[in-house]
């Protein structure tokens, strides 16, 4: 079984799911590791992340061609086995690598279901909705309407993805689990590929490998609070909230956010505090700029800052809140495998890096559970 993940905390999520259900789990989270998935044979379950995106949408097509052409071809015998996770709020390049993956491996057409009805996101007649304190809202009207990157300008699927239909890409409606239950049974002929959010996962990991939620097939997770001694904390995203755990906190600099000013005195600065203190969580107060340049830029700073208070004082822990944050941090340092430990919380995955440092990862726009 092979997940094709977007971003590093998507790739997590999976890895986190397919681990929680007993299946032993290979994260790849380089271009490198992603190569000799093919070669060497996987796990159980191998989760690539691609970062694509994070890339333009001519980088992505090519990246995810480039991953594909090491994989088996699927589409008819064997066509359960490959799975492309996508972003539950409509982000990325979703048409354009959903028809390069249609076209390498072979398959007919794809299901793309990025709602997650556990966690409050719906689809009801071509339109998506988040629902929050018991209002539906479209996502039009969410915080998701400012993402730097991917900006939701639309709640209606088909407006958003106006060339879906034609690729061979269905995007039917889903406010509940049985809905998505009724929605594999209906397409899973191997000629289908599968591809959207967590809930589409798990209905689709139990049906067609037969796993079932008995506990003896079903990994608890065993981690709960996290102790926050030596540990460097990232708030990535720009769905960050600010979070008040009584450690240090280094703001970025205006001048940095800017691009007026280089790394160097933030450096510095950072690594006294993180290492008179031990801890330090890392944050970016401004959030007035946007596009991609924008996001880019603030991601490789953080990024660089995290590679160079790891280097001079390895931590026990390392949490990200973010995948673009989390992929560009992992390249950075090195780190293209990483060992799944446990699932705290849905989305929110402990791992540990080659160097022995605890890797806690988490999207954007979930809650963080019981790990504070």
């Amino acid at each position: 079984m092979i997940v094709i993940a977007d971003d590093i905390t998507g790739a997590a999520e999976m890895a986190g799911i397919a681990h929680s259900h007993g299946l032993p789990v290979r994260l790849c989270c380089s271009p490198l590791c992603c190569d000799t998935v093919a070669a060497e044979g996987t796990a159980a379950a191998t989760v690539i992340a691609t970062d694509t995106r994070s890339m333009t949408e001519e980088e992505a097509v090519a990246e995810t061609q480039r991953i594909a052409s090491h994989l088996p071809k699927q589409g008819g015998a064997g066509g359960e086995s490959l799975f492309k996770k996508t972003d539950s709020a409509l982000r990325g390049h979703v048409v354009a690598e959903l028809s390069a993956l249609m076209k390498v491996m072979g398959y007919q057409r794809t299901v793309y279901l990025p709602a997650n009805p556990s966690k409050g996101r719906i689809i009801r007649a071509g339109t998506y909705y988040i629902i929050k304190e018991g209002r539906e809202i479209p996502i039009s009207e969410t915080a998701f309407s400012y993402d730097p990157e991917f900006p939701a300008t639309t709640s209606i699927l088909k407006e958003r993805f106006p060339d879906a239909a034609q690729k061979g890409i269905l995007m039917p409606d889903a406010e509940s689990k049985e809905d998505i239950q009724r929605i594999i049974a209906d397409y899973d002929d191997g000629k289908t590929l599968f591809a959207g959010a967590a809930d589409l996962f798990e209905a689709w990991l139990i049906g067609t490998t037969r796993i079932t939620r008995d506990t003896k097939n079903t990994r608890p997770s065993r981690e709960t609070k996290s102790p926050l001694t030596s540990t460097l904390l990232l708030c990535g995203s720009t769905q960050s909230k600010p979070l008040a755990l009584g450690i240090p906190v280094t703001e970025m600099p205006r001048a940095i956010y800017d691009g007026s000013k280089d790394i160097t005195s933030w450096q510095e600065q950072a690594y006294s505090v993180y290492e008179q203190q031990g801890s330090l969580m890392i944050t970016i107060p401004f959030h007035h700029r946007t596009g991609k340049e924008v996001a880019v830029h603030l991601r490789e700073m953080t990024a660089t800052l995290i590679q160079h208070l790891v280097e001079k004082r390895q931590p026990q822990q390392l949490i990200i809140e973010g995948g673009a944050s989390a992929f560009a941090t992992l390249q950075h340092l090195g780190w293209s495998e990483l060992e799944m430990v446990s699932q705290i919380a849905p989305g929110v995955i402990k791992t540990k890096a080659p160097n022995g440092t605890f890797v806690i990862m988490k999207p954007g726009s979930y809650s963080w559970g019981s790990l504070f």
